[in-house]
């Protein structure tokens, strides 16, 4: 960067060398040197004036009541007078509106006492905020899109292990992971003593409609079949897919009487479902097993038992219906 130009006034030699550390450590900032007495600029940097896009002749010799708007002016003149005041080298930060566009600056201001002739000199080096604001702005909205992505992949993950979970054509969970599910609710259940019910149901045989289109026929029901056992359950409760026509529902924190009202409600949607395949009707029905913990069972395998045994008497009874296992009544002693 070539050399500022000419002051209109020269500083005294003897100021100069003690500022001339300070103004070849500042050749490529942007910096200006002052009367202080009078505010007139003495000498500024090729830096200073590139970046205000002044003029030399319409800075040196000015004061900034006579370049800048009066707010700013008013605030620059401030900070040096506390600078001056207190003889240390003092930063202040200014913000203004300057060809249009908004700026920050930081102010660094060093202050020298009487020279041989009574006068005083104050050395400002300015350092521009704005295009480090930017790049943090610019760096901010880049974390926040990592940030982002972060929890879109987060989310795509949990949403994959899920996936891995569950059974393909139901939606619903696996046997496996059910399992695992029903072991934590007999063991929770037995430390706080309270319930909770199984239930077990199976597909009624289904219609010969059905049974004409094959495959993607019986892949219909179940898909409809997971739909509604998704929709009719709490996000407390799980559902899984057995085996080839088989599901079992946990219904946590609940009681025999609540249970078999939820399940019935839930056997007439499945009844009542219309299900549509190539512009043919489906339809198909399910019988309903429901046992208790602890009412109708102590055990996870009596549990199941008792559910086993309640799906079988609802399908004995020809399916459609839902069966209540029995409550055991323990002996007096």
């Amino acid at each position: 960067m070539s050399l500022p130009p000419e002051p209109m006034f020269q500083p005294p030699e003897g100021l100069m060398g003690f500022f001339l550390p300070a103004l070849l450590a500042a050749r490529s900032e942007a910096w200006a040197l002052k009367d202080a007495s009078s505010g007139r600029y003495a000498q500024v940097s090729a830096h200073w004036l590139g970046w205000l896009g002044l003029p030399a002749d319409s800075v040196l010799g000015h004061t900034d009541t006579e370049i800048f708007d009066a707010s700013l002016a008013t605030a620059l003149r401030a900070a040096e007078h506390t600078a001056l005041a207190q003889g240390d080298p003092l930063a202040s930060e200014h913000r203004f509106d300057w060809a249009g566009q908004r700026q920050a600056c930081t102010v660094l201001r060093c202050a020298t006492g009487p020279d041989a002739e009574g006068r005083r000199w104050l050395l400002s080096v300015w350092r521009d905020l704005s295009e480090e604001q930017r790049q943090q702005a610019q760096l901010k909205q880049a974390l926040e899109q990592i940030e982002q992505q972060q929890r879109a992949m987060e989310q795509l993950r949990r949403e994959l292990a899920d996936q891995a979970l569950r059974d393909s054509a139901s939606g619903l969970y696996s046997r496996a992971h059910f399992e695992d599910q029903l072991r934590r609710e007999v063991d929770l259940s037995t430390r706080e003593h309270r319930e909770f019910a199984l239930v077990l149901m199976a597909i009624d045989p289904v219609s010969d409609k059905v049974r004409e289109l094959g495959p993607a026929g019986q892949a219909r029901v179940l898909e409809a079949m997971g739909s509604l056992l998704r929709s009719g359950t709490r996000a407390m409760d799980a559902s899984c897919r057995l085996d080839e026509g088989r599901f079992a529902v946990l219904l946590s924190g609940v009681g025999l009487a609540t249970a078999h009202s939820r399940m019935e409600g839930l056997r007439r949607k499945c009844a009542t479902q219309i299900v549509m395949l190539g512009g043919q009707e489906l339809g198909f029905t399910v019988a309903m097993g429901v046992a208790s913990f602890p009412h109708t069972a102590h055990t996870q395998d009596e549990l199941i038992a008792a559910c086993e045994a309640a799906l079988a008497e609802a399908q004995r009874r020809g399916g459609n219906h839902v069966t209540l296992a029995a409550i055991r009544f323990e002996p007096s002693r």
